[in-house]
């Protein structure tokens, strides 16, 4: 299943026939890429294959200038293939393992414990970045509106994940310093 497919159809329901660029900086304003790994840049592409299976249509073209603003709407279809990805994506188990850092702990034996402890605190560096750009992002939005209740549940869990990422990176490098 597409994620890139459900976020573009989901901004086309709720907020009306738009162009890739408006879609784009919705995305970009609510920071898709660090929570639901959709790039920005990617609608172009899914706008194009959505509106060639007749889930999207091109509602108008706009001229200013010398460029062109297409806006799409969704479809019937389009509503009815959404209501389906939704449901799936409700199916679809939650549970991501750090598998790169289980493999690396799997053959941690293979490489200098000063460089793993360097490298994991790295890693908590940039899970502390993480939480800190999402804290930021919900404190812009709570100034602009009241944060629905799902949203908010977004966010916590987002906190929730990078707590427990930051206690086990924590946990590694009690045990690395053991052993040093």
């Amino acid at each position: 299943m597409s994620t890139t497919r459900v976020m573009v159809l989901g901004l086309l329901l709720q907020y009306g026939a738009m162009s890739g660029y408006e879609i784009q900086q919705k995305m970009q304003s609510a920071q898709t890429d660090k929570w639901a790994y959709v790039q920005p840049a990617s609608i172009y592409h899914a706008l194009k294959k959505l509106d060639s299976e007749g889930i999207v249509r091109l509602e108008t073209l706009e001229q200013t200038g010398n460029r062109s603003k297409a806006i799409y709407a969704i479809t019937e279809t389009g509503k009815g293939e959404f209501s389906r990805l939704l449901i799936e994506s409700f199916k679809e188990t939650s549970v991501v393992f750090p598998t790169a850092l289980y493999t690396a702990l799997t053959f941690m034996d293979e490489a200098g414990l000063h460089e793993i402890e360097e490298a994991l605190s790295f890693q908590h560096q940039a899970i502390e970045k993480i939480y800190k750009e999402m804290k930021l992002g919900q404190e812009q939005k709570a100034e602009l509106m009241d944060i629905p209740v799902n949203v908010m549940l977004i966010f916590k869990n987002i906190y929730d994940q990078c707590e427990l990422q930051l206690k086990f990176v924590k946990q590694i490098k009690e045990e690395i310093r053991r052993n040093l």
